[in-house]
């Protein structure tokens, strides 16, 4: 006679445990086939996220589109933009999306203090959707958390046709302790309202992805705005101490360090 542990799963049993497991993740598994294709509603919910993430991708960045008139004026945000010319410049020049044009660069310089501890930047990336969905809520609190620790913070403003490394010329110009950029996460079929925050410690010319510390996934069905910040500041605060950033600093998240994870 079998163990319980080795009886086989009862109908009702299988049923309650994919119900439980697709409660857990966004990714689309056992949602059955027909024969042996998806079922007509997979397909379609396939293709409306494919669409949407492309659109997404090929929007163009409008502040006013983006965010309210009280948001824009409550956070003073004026745009600038980098070398590539075009939305379409910019996916096949990356290149240009990592500089900040001359006038940005002037720009930047005149409407922003120098040497702050906390610098904010939000990029376009390669999503508008997902800067339109996580900055309003999440500027805030990046604010707020900043004041609560005695730290200054720089002016924020918004790049167009942005890419991380353009984390080095803020950096160069405004020489902040740490500088964080916002920017739209590249869609997935999952969503396409995924932010990224990346996060460096007095960034300059020299620096490559190596001197960056990455918190992704910032997103309704992922890292909610509240942790995100809390995320972000800690990784800050880490950073001035130790004075650094990138692969030298690891996060103090609970569980991180357990090795039998």
């Amino acid at each position: 006679m079998p163990r319980e542990d080795e009886k086989p799963l009862a109908p009702s049993d299988f049923s309650e445990t994919l119900r439980k497991i697709r409660e857990r993740t966004p990714a689309r598994i056992f949602l059955g086939r027909a024969g042996a294709a998806y079922r007509t509603s997979t397909q379609m919910d396939l293709r409306e996220a494919h669409a949407a993430a492309g659109d997404a991708v090929r929007a163009e960045l409008d502040l006013h589109q983006a965010f309210a008139l009280e948001f824009l004026e409550r956070w003073k945000l004026f745009e600038v933009a980098t070398e590539a010319r075009s939305k379409e410049e910019f996916l096949l020049r990356p290149d240009l999306g990592r500089r900040l044009s001359e006038p940005a660069r002037e720009n930047v310089k005149r409407r922003c203090p120098q040497g702050s501890d906390l610098q904010i930047a939000i990029g376009d990336g390669l999503s508008v959707t997902a800067v339109a969905a996580q900055v309003p809520a999440l500027l805030p609190l990046l604010a707020s958390g900043a004041r609560a620790r005695g730290w200054t913070a720089g002016q924020p403003f918004v790049i167009r046709y942005c890419r991380v490394g353009a984390l080095n010329d803020i950096g160069d110009l405004l020489q902040p302790k740490v500088a964080v950029l916002l920017i739209g996460e590249r869609p997935g079929l999952a969503t396409a309202e995924s932010l990224s925050a990346y996060i460096a410690y007095r960034p300059d010319h020299t620096h490559t992805d190596a001197n960056r510390n990455l918190i992704s996934n910032i997103h309704a069905r992922g890292l909610r705005p509240q942790a995100a910040s809390q995320r972000i500041l800690d990784l800050a605060a880490q950073m001035m101490k130790q004075q650094s950033s990138g692969f030298s600093i690891r996060e103090d998240l609970p569980g991180l360090n357990d090795p039998q994870l």
